[in-house]
């Protein structure tokens, strides 16, 4: 009977593991093979030292002596990557107890009773008091996944898995071009906030001057007034950006998960090291690689597989409960000849008529359709965060030259206005509006150059480096 109790339990472990998912089959990405063409866009070339993204560790983009510095503290203690890092451990966890369904559970139990029955309820000569003992091994409702259901539970679990981990990649990438970005704002800020302190120096200095010709007689009230504006504006200027630079501190303290060190914070937007070029050159199939864009096609292969177990449920289940152990009367006769005791039972329980069965299955196909669709989207997204990139990558240097020379002229028609004022050619009018004109060209110049830099970094990010 033994021989064939493991004859029985071994076929059914090994006809268990048919699976009902659906074949999977990478959907055809929706968009266009080839990054836009146009005015807009100049694609980097590959050259001795240009990388593609995916080919770059952030040590290697990120050129900067201190602001790798404080990515690396970042990926040691931010809290948002460190709650991704566990959401990964719990998911791999979860994996694990999906899977170990699949494996009978083995316990031992060890039990003993003693009773005092009735005389009402006893025959002639039985004892009032008896007593069992009885120490089992065995498996209790073990289904035998015949039909895959179990199986595909687990496929869509370890998918779960994949998927949270590529969240965790992404985050961190996230956290390193978010780090990159407001490191290049302080730095835009706070240049920012010397221009400010160097024109309010000027401005007053200005301003100080018409006063003692005003004083004399030599300079007009209204020459006066005019002189206070810039002043004014520029006190007003120095003030926005302190307060800006400390939110950006702020910030960068917190991406950190520490305080910055002083030493490590840059001085201006000019001291920091340029990025490492990237080549964007490659077919729009490199997008694939995303960390957003795999996490849903693990998402969409797990809806695959709940389809399966949804299949699976149409199908009998079968469940085994086996033991083998010893029972006596006496706790001292446990194990004596004669106590062995084994129990066989199988059970299937075949479905006739269930509703929530069929609905089930209707929300897997759905499920599957809206993880499509998902999937497809976050492609779509991938690719016109790229192209918009680009399309900054393409034409921002134009911009930054075309800057360059407004700012030299305006500086030069600043020159000009204020000799023209000394020589009393022209009224202070014209000076005040070449001086705001210079003070503009000087800022848009600093965001342009600002621009530049977070659009690398942006482009680096989209294009799913920084993993490494």
């Amino acid at each position: 009977m033994r021989q064939q109790i493991i004859i029985i339990f071994g076929a059914l472990v090994f006809v268990a593991g048919c699976s009902m998912n659906p074949r999977y089959t990478q959907p055809q990405a929706p968009v266009p093979e080839a990054w836009p063409q146009g005015e807009a866009y100049k694609i980097t070339q590959a050259g001795p030292e240009t990388l593609a993204a995916s080919e770059l560790s952030w040590q290697t983009f990120f050129t900067d002596p201190k602001m790798q510095q404080i990515i690396q503290t970042a990926l040691t203690n931010n809290r948002d990557l460190r709650i991704a890092a566990l959401n990964v451990e719990r998911a791999r966890a979860l994996y694990g107890v999906q899977r170990a369904e699949l494996f009978p559970a083995v316990s031992a139990v060890g039990a003993g009773a003693k009773q005092r029955r009735s005389a009402d309820l006893i025959g002639t000569g039985e004892p009032r008091t008896v007593e069992q003992y009885s120490v089992d091994l065995g498996v209790a409702a073990w289904e035998v996944d015949f039909f895959g259901r179990i199986r595909s539970l687990k496929d869509q679990a370890l998918e779960e898995y994949l998927a949270t981990d590529e969240a965790r990649r992404g985050a961190q990438i996230a956290l390193v071009s978010e780090i990159g970005r407001v490191y290049l704002a302080l730095a835009a800020d706070l240049e920012n906030l010397k221009l400010a302190r160097s024109t309010l120096s000027s401005q007053e200095a200005a301003y100080n001057l018409i006063k003692r010709q005003y004083d004399v007689g030599v300079a007009s009230e209204l020459d006066l007034r005019q002189a206070q504006i810039p002043v004014d504006a520029a006190r007003g200027d120095v003030a926005r950006y302190t307060q800006t630079t400390a939110q950006d501190q702020n910030a960068l303290d917190l991406l950190a998960g520490s305080k910055v060190p002083a030493e490590l914070l840059p001085t201006d937007l000019a001291g920091v090291n340029p990025l490492q070029e990237i080549f964007a050159g490659l077919p729009s199939e490199a997008l694939l690689n995303r960390p957003d864009i795999m996490a849903a096609e693990h998402r969409l292969k797990g809806a695959y597989a709940l389809i399966g177990a949804a299949r699976a449920s149409f199908f009998p289940r079968i469940s085994l409960t086996t033991a083998i152990g010893t029972a006596s009367d006496e706790l001292s006769g446990l194990f004596g000849s004669g106590s062995g005791t084994w129990s066989f039972a199988p059970q299937v329980a075949v479905p006739v008529f269930d509703a929530r069965t069929w609905a089930a299955y209707r929300v897997s196909q759905a499920q599957q359709q809206i993880l499509l669709a998902q999937y497809e989207k976050t492609i779509q997204t991938a690719f016109r965060e790229v192209a918009d990139s680009l399309a900054v990558q393409g034409t921002v240097d134009q911009q930054v030259a075309a800057q360059m020379s407004l700012t030299k002229a305006v500086s030069d028609a600043y020159r000009l206005s204020r000799q023209r004022y000394e020589k009393g050619i022209d009224s202070y009018l014209g000076v005040l509006d070449a001086q705001r004109s210079l003070y503009a060209a000087q800022q848009g110049l600093i965001s342009l150059r600002l621009a530049k830099f977070a659009n690398q970094v942006r482009l680096y990010a989209v294009l799913g480096g920084g993993s490494k």
